[in-house]
């Protein structure tokens, strides 16, 4: 499998996660997987598996559709546009976020993430969504905005 092929496969294992899904997380990252996001700092996979399940415990929907993707040695990034709904997020309808995932693929095994971080704004993803806290990120961030 090529460096591009991988990072294909990669995009496209995030549009088969799901609860049950995040026990393949192997096919993807190392054992000692380092990922963080906006919200979380996790080590080790069995951590991230964890993390995941949690993650989309609720989740309706979680889907990705895959922008720039950019891979030059180890080292890859991609643009997304994420959609997702959860029950208290938005009433249950979906949100859409913008982001970024920068990925480092393991020298040992240069077909699995041994890195992965998330570059995304958590207001435009949770925050603004949430029923009390919502309405106030949203003032806050067009009045700084001004």
């Amino acid at each position: 499998m090529s460096q591009a092929t991988a990072l294909e496969a990669f995009c496209a294992f995030f549009n088969k996660l799901d609860k049950t899904y995040t026990r393949n997380l192997y096919q993807v990252y190392t054992d000692d997987v380092v990922f963080t996001d906006p919200l979380h700092h996790i080590e080790g996979r069995e951590a991230l598996e964890r993390y995941f399940q949690g993650l989309y415990e609720n989740v309706t929907e979680c889907r990705f559709e895959f922008h720039d993707r950019l891979r030059q040695g180890t080292e890859a990034c991609v643009t997304w546009t994420m959609r997702l709904s959860h029950p208290r997020l938005a009433r249950g309808r979906p949100v859409l976020v913008e982001g970024c995932s920068r990925l480092s693929f393991s020298t040992d095994d240069p077909l699995r993430v041994c890195r992965h971080r998330d570059f995304f704004d958590a207001g435009a993803m949770l925050y603004e969504h949430l029923p009390i806290l919502g309405p106030t990120v949203r003032v806050l961030k067009r009045r700084l905005g001004k």
